[in-house]
């Protein structure tokens, strides 16, 4: 099971970028906001309208089925940050071993019905992943939305949307989801978003760069990427 990008930020894109110091780019944070919040509910529109079997489909987390990635992106409402401190040690301080055990429980404990009434109760909710900041909570909810909407033929969010997430990805995070882009350069045909610094440019849509960065879908699966 992959988890979502743990830490952020650069390429080019939109008007609510600005320039830092170090020549990275970074988005306002009230933007930021407000993507996150409109993904939460796109989200829990298209999860609203699922079929009961449909929540058993297995999804882009090896070993988790929808039901199971929904209970995942819940679990910051559901839980304080002493309990995921205690869980994370009971796991041996591994966090995906701890996130697979709390969403599996979850599961257990609470239907769809439950586990997507959570979800809408917590679309403004202020949740930010420890040192991800407010992209990282974009990135957490885009990049598992994909987990589910890709194996049921669903809409993936905006070009725009998925742009922000890519700006906040860094060659640490290729890294961290074991991907090699081999001296390539991707970037996007919807959007403005490019990652990697490579000489060689590979062409794709955003939505298909993120999967391939966060190790989802290899650089070779993607049939329309022109290079």
């Amino acid at each position: 099971m992959s988890d979502e990008l743990p830490h952020y930020a650069s390429y080019k894109s939109m008007n609510t970028l600005t320039t830092r110091k170090d020549g990275l780019m970074e988005t306002d944070s009230a933007h930021l906001t407000t993507e996150t919040r409109a993904e939460r509910e796109r989200l829990a529109d298209l999860l609203g309208d699922l079929a009961p079997e449909q929540w058993d489909t297995p999804s882009l987390c090896d070993g988790w089925r929808v039901r199971e990635v929904v209970a995942h992106m819940t679990m910051a409402y559901r839980t304080k940050a002493i309990q995921v401190m205690a869980g994370i040690v009971r796991a041996r301080f591994s966090f995906n071993r701890y996130a697979d055990r709390d969403a599996r429980a979850a599961t257990q404990a609470m239907s769809e019905a439950e586990l997507l009434g959570l979800l809408r109760r917590n679309i403004d909710h202020p949740w930010q992943p420890p040192g991800g900041g407010q992209a990282g909570a974009l990135s957490h909810d885009v990049i598992h939305g994909l987990d589910f909407t890709e194996p049921l033929g669903l809409p993936a969010a905006p070009p725009e949307r998925i742009a922000l997430v890519l700006a906040a990805s860094r060659p640490r995070q290729l890294k961290y989801f074991g991907v090699d882009l081999g001296g390539r350069k991707l970037a996007a045909t919807d959007s403005g978003a490019v990652v990697g610094d490579g000489s060689t440019v590979v062409e794709m849509t955003s939505k298909d760069i993120l999967l391939v960065v966060t190790g989802r879908r290899a650089l070779n699966e993607v049939p329309q990427a022109s290079r």
